[in-house]
């Protein structure tokens, strides 16, 4: 299959049957931390780049498939190998895979798009939102995401806390934490209150795990992370 990708066991989701959205690596931001690799080309510019139909025919296919019957998924992400916001027709595959499942669906994003409300209203049928937000300022932005030109880092807040008004459903805010970029612990003193305007039902921090492309991405000391975590309070967990 082209779009379909597991189930896998997730840290966070349980088993997860991946969807990819957009062809690999298509994303506005370059992250320093991506286990992907660089992105080729940031862009900013949605359309339809994979069609919904031919999403929706593979997983129709998987669904009514032998293995499938077999199988306790607990969430359908929408994730893959890019940024899934940038798929224009986003809200067409929720709606469609709830024709087809009552799979709790869940979305994986870099939440650079929530400043527009077109985008934010798109996603309001999915059971659980997983932003991300590595910063609270510009210059940290730059450093760790390396975004496509034209994203701010307080548009993106902004986007995230309508989102918190607006979507009935958890969110779940991840936090990268990359050594020496944005493990600073009077940064994350100053984390906590943007964290309480969005007001997330979790905050889960994480560290680069696997290999990455960038030399020099390491990961901060545990009793570092132990620290940040008490800093954010009782929702914040280590992953």
């Amino acid at each position: 299959m082209k779009y379909i990708y597991g189930p896998v066991k997730s840290r966070r989701l349980g088993l997860s049957l991946g969807i990819s959205l957009v062809p690999y690596k298509m994303c506005n931001l370059d992250c320093i931390y991506c286990q992907l690799g660089p992105t080729a080309k940031r862009t900013l510019k949605r359309k339809q780049y994979i069609k919904i139909k031919d999403i929706i025919s593979e997983l129709s296919e998987f669904i009514n498939s032998a293995d499938f019957k077999n199988m306790n998924i607990d969430y359908i992400s929408l994730s893959g190998t890019g940024e899934p916001l940038l798929n224009s027709k986003i809200d067409v595959l929720i709606d469609e895979i709830k024709k087809l499942s009552t799979i709790p669906i869940a979305l994986i994003t870099n939440a650079s798009l929530f400043k527009e409300k077109r985008i934010r209203d798109s996603i309001l049928g999915v059971d659980l939102i997983m932003p991300s937000l590595d910063a609270i300022d510009n210059e940290t932005f730059k450093a760790i995401d390396r975004p496509a030109k034209g994203l701010c880092i307080e548009d993106i807040i902004k986007g995230l806390v309508n989102l918190r008004n607006e979507f009935g459903g958890k969110i779940f805010l991840e936090i990268m934490i990359v050594k020496g970029v944005n493990d600073n612990l009077s940064y994350f003193q100053e984390f906590k209150h943007v964290i309480a305007r969005i007001d997330p039902d979790k905050v889960h921090l994480n560290v680069p795990k696997r290999h990455t492309s960038e030399a020099g991405v390491s990961v901060p000391d545990r009793e570092v992370l132990k620290k940040i975590c008490k800093i954010l309070g009782d929702k914040c967990e280590i992953i």
